[in-house]
């Protein structure tokens, strides 16, 4: 069987319940405000009251349009006629700035929650309302200082845009070179310099692609070592050559916030002009110590090459004048021959200081003529027949055409100086051995001797200026002709070599190109 349940809400209940509803809407922390649908205040909490400024009975029967500025009055009438046609839950004036007006005529910011519900048939509009004047006075005073540090990072940024652009401009106009900045991968960072725009590059162009890559396998070699040596912490300065340019590398670490090296500088300058004039310097200070060297040395050599041979001849003479006297004919004659020879030996010295000095001075050149190689070299050995010492002999053999094309004077000068020393270095009673062969368009020419020959440390200088070997210091001579002798040949492109054993004898050979050959 079925027991009908009974409600339990009494009148003594209900009125209980309306005075805690009561109640809780009295100490409610906010605003609370409810309104029929003419807009009437028909109920409304301390809080609201104090709000706005007015007792709570001040404020029954009021349009809540009288708590609303007078320039938002028209439309707030609009907004809550519309409200009550479809009415729901949600905030007012969603993304607007709301503000209520006070008894004293003073306006306050606030935030407005709705609600509605029905009593009897008849829709009333609960309003929840917050100041939020101390929240918005926040937000501006945060808005205000946000402003400010947007001013403030603006600010930086376009100093710090203008920093750029300058150290831009600076880098950009370094001179015979570049900065860059680089990853630990090697990757350009920045790069600027007249050298990049010398080798038809940008630093636009390079930012993001790799160093190393734009380097050749030597230089890479030399470079990457030293470069790891900075991402270690170490400041370097090094020079490297690349395909005849030299540049000169400063490299500093670069420290991040957090102290760590993850980028380097690295200034790259191209020092080739300065090495070229440090290398001319050089040169220059070189042939100026030579020439003073050569100086020193002509000196030295001219005053001892000299004092013989006119010592020789005025001793000479005057002998010859007191056998002259006594008429005696043999001893004459052979003081005659000294003086011959020692005029023979200055006239020598002096043609070679004479050759030496245009040959320096760019003034000889060579004048190629047809001429009969056999007769000219026969003629020679005939003159060089009186400068041999006792019992010394010249032979001469040739084969092949006779007719070559080539300097006279410079071939006279080769083969007399050649001779001269085959005599000059060779005892009494020894043979001169000269050969010339003319075949397949080139003329050889050897000078061969059986004489003292040139040690074998002396032979690599032998042609150098003012040398004489160790075994030759007692015998005239200047240092000169074999010197004079290469400088010829390589005016005429030809060449000149020499085989030799201490007393044993020496070979001197050399030939005319195929260019000066008929």
């Amino acid at each position: 069987m079925e027991m009908k349940r009974e409600s339990q809400t009494t009148p003594s209940s209900e009125l209980q319940m309306q005075s805690v509803c009561l109640a809780l809407f009295e100490a409610a922390a906010e605003g609370l405000v409810v309104i029929n649908s003419k807009g009437l205040i028909v109920l409304v909490n301390q809080r609201m009251a104090e709000l706005l400024g007015y007792a709570s009975h001040e404020l029954i029967g009021e349009t809540i349009e009288k708590f609303v500025p007078k320039r938002y009055e028209h439309a707030h009438h609009q907004h809550r006629d519309q409200y009550f046609e479809a009415p729901s839950r949600r905030s007012m004036g969603y993304g607007r700035d709301l503000t209520a007006l006070r008894s004293d005529g003073s306006e306050f910011a606030v935030e407005v929650s709705l609600n509605h519900f029905e009593v009897e048939g008849e829709t009333f509009v609960m309003a929840l309302i917050s100041d939020i004047t101390q929240r918005k006075n926040a937000e501006r005073e945060l808005e205000s200082l946000n402003q400010e540090l947007e001013r403030r990072v603006a600010e930086r940024t376009s100093q710090i845009a203008e920093s750029q652009r300058l150290y831009a401009i600076i880098a950009r106009n370094f001179p015979n070179g570049s900065i860059m900045v680089f990853d630990r991968a090697f990757n350009y960072i920045f790069t600027e310099g007249r050298e990049l725009y010398r080798m038809g590059v940008t630093g636009e162009e390079l930012v993001g692609t790799n160093y190393l890559d734009r380097l050749t396998p030597k230089a890479r070699e030399i470079i990457q070592p030293r470069l790891l040596e900075v991402f270690g912490g170490q400041n370097v300065n090094f020079d490297i050559e690349v395909d005849d340019r030299h540049y000169e590398l400063n490299a500093v670490p670069l420290q991040d916030t957090d102290g760590k090296i993850s980028q380097i500088l690295v200034v790259e300058t191209n020092v080739t002009q300065q090495k070229r004039v440090e290398h001319n310097m050089v040169k220059a200070l070189e042939k100026e110590r030579q020439l003073n060297e050569l100086k020193s040395r002509f000196v030295s050599m001219a005053s001892h090459e000299f004092r013989t041979p006119l010592s020789t001849i005025l001793t000479s003479l005057s002998l010859a004048n007191r056998y002259h006297g006594l008429g005696n004919e043999e001893n004459l004659q052979k003081h005659y021959g000294r003086i011959r020879s020692s005029v023979h030996i200055l006239t020598a010295i002096l043609n070679d200081f004479l050759s030496l000095d245009k040959l320096e001075s760019g003034m000889i050149g060579s004048n190629p003529e047809l001429l009969n190689l056999k007769v000219l070299i026969d003629d020679l050995v005939d003159e060089q027949q009186d400068m041999c010492k006792q019992g010394q002999s010249i032979t001469f053999a040739f084969e092949g055409e006779e007719m070559v094309t080539t300097d006279q004077n410079m071939l006279r000068n080769i083969v007399v100086n050649l001779i001269s020393n085959a005599i000059k270095y060779s005892n009494e009673n020894s043979r001169v051995e000269v050969t010339a062969t003319v075949k397949d368009n080139r003329a050889l020419v050897q000078v061969r001797d059986h004489g003292i020959g040139i040690p074998e440390a002396d032979q690599r200088h032998i042609f150098e200026r003012f040398f004489r070997a160790n075994n030759s210091t007692n015998i005239q001579g200047t240092g000169l002709g074999l010197n004079i002798v290469k400088k010829y040949l390589n005016l005429l492109g030809g060449d000149i070599w020499f085989e030799s054993t201490p007393m044993v004898g020496t070979v001197f050979s050399f030939v005319i190109p195929q260019n000066l050959v008929v």
